[in-house]
């Protein structure tokens, strides 16, 4: 009954559906874009109901494609809402929803990646970072495609405090692949458990609402949807720079089948390689032989310190990447044969000489 009165305050006007709206405008889903409509507006209202009460709040949607989940976000009684959107295709519907929302609803076409959100917002809307999260909601059912590299830039955002965190700890309630859902909220142990989760969970609170059958959706994707809600924490769980504990996360990542020292060597330079992981471990105070999936948070934060403090000592191991010494290695290797001199075959039974300057 409660959640009825508070959609009782704002109700769109009669309109075309979804369905009626993608006939109208001849709209498909492009399958390089990873796009999926979700058009049941059961499934976009419980969407909404994850990010908690709207009324009277600011809103982003991402990606509102063809304005399902729009629809259920004005429902929910927002005081204004943005919409980010990359696909022209899209606008005039999304203009007919503003129309039969005057001033509630304002469209940007523009993409997500780039777009300025801590100019889409007043700045009064904010609130201190150790207070509670402001009136301000970011909801978005994502492509695939840009899902991950999406939650990775906000996740840093959350770090720095820019982007849709200069207004506060904002929360974010977004559609992922089931898997990556998972691996945002994996648990230590977790076969799921991945440098997404450290990366996510060290930052925020993450919590797998529900998850959306695949059949939910048209076309109908090969796997299912999970719905993530993210509310940032008001202390990080590391206590460094993000990128330095992405590069931690990621290079103990990149074995996770093997023990954890294996990613930890890849830090350092070969020729010291074993001293320094040896060093690094020993400061950290964390068992060489766990698996990456078996380490905790506060694990990862003891490899970050320690990890930190070396790189304060040589500053040099900062910017050392494994994978560009590969490279280099394989460029020399390269080099070298193609430079060797290329011998021919005398004939059968005639010996070969030297080669002589001409």
């Amino acid at each position: 009954m409660a959640a009825s009165g508070k959609l009782a305050s704002f109700r769109l006007p009669p309109l075309p559906t979804v369905g009626e709206l993608i006939k109208l405008y001849n709209l498909r889903a492009e399958k390089q874009l990873s796009q999926n409509f979700l058009l049941d507006l059961r499934l976009t209202d419980k969407i909404v109901r994850q990010a908690g009460s709207l009324r009277d709040a600011h809103v982003c949607e991402v990606g509102p494609g063809p304005g399902g989940l729009t629809r259920s976000i004005l429902n929910a009684g927002p005081a204004d809402l943005l919409v980010v959107e990359k696909d022209s295709r899209f606008i005039p519907g999304l203009k007919l929803l503003s129309e039969a929302a005057p001033g509630r609803l304002r469209i940007v076409h523009g993409d997500i990646l780039t777009y300025r959100l801590d100019r889409g917002f007043p700045t009064n809307i904010s609130k201190p970072w150790e207070g509670d999260p402001p009136n301000l909601h970011i909801i978005g059912n994502l492509p695939f495609s840009v899902s991950t590299p999406l939650i990775i830039k906000w996740l840093e955002n959350v770090a720095n405090r820019t982007g849709p965190f200069t207004f506060g700890r904002t929360g974010l309630t977004l559609t992922f692949q089931k898997e990556v859902a998972e691996r945002l909220t994996a648990s230590t142990g977790s076969k799921q458990r991945s440098r997404l989760s450290i990366m996510a969970q060290y930052l925020c609170t993450v919590h797998n609402c529900f998850t959306i059958p695949g059949r939910a959706f048209v076309p109908k994707p090969e796997v299912d949807v999970g719905v993530v809600h993210f509310t940032p924490l008001v202390q990080p769980q590391i206590q460094q720079p993000f990128q330095l504990v992405e590069k931690v996360v990621r290079n103990v990542f990149q074995f996770r089948r093997k023990h954890c020292h294996k990613g930890v060597e890849k830090l350092f330079p070969e020729a010291r390689r074993v001293e320094l992981t040896q060093e690094m471990m020993q400061k950290a105070d964390v068992d060489p032989i766990l698996r990456p999936t078996e380490l905790t948070i506060p694990q990862f934060r003891a490899l970050a310190d320690a990890y930190a403090r070396l790189c304060a000592h040589e500053p040099a191991l900062l910017t050392y990447e494994f994978r560009e010494e590969l490279r280099l290695k394989h460029v020399a290797r390269k080099s070298n044969t193609a430079s060797s001199p290329t011998l021919t075959h005398a004939p059968s039974g005639v010996a070969e000489s030297p080669l002589q300057p001409r």
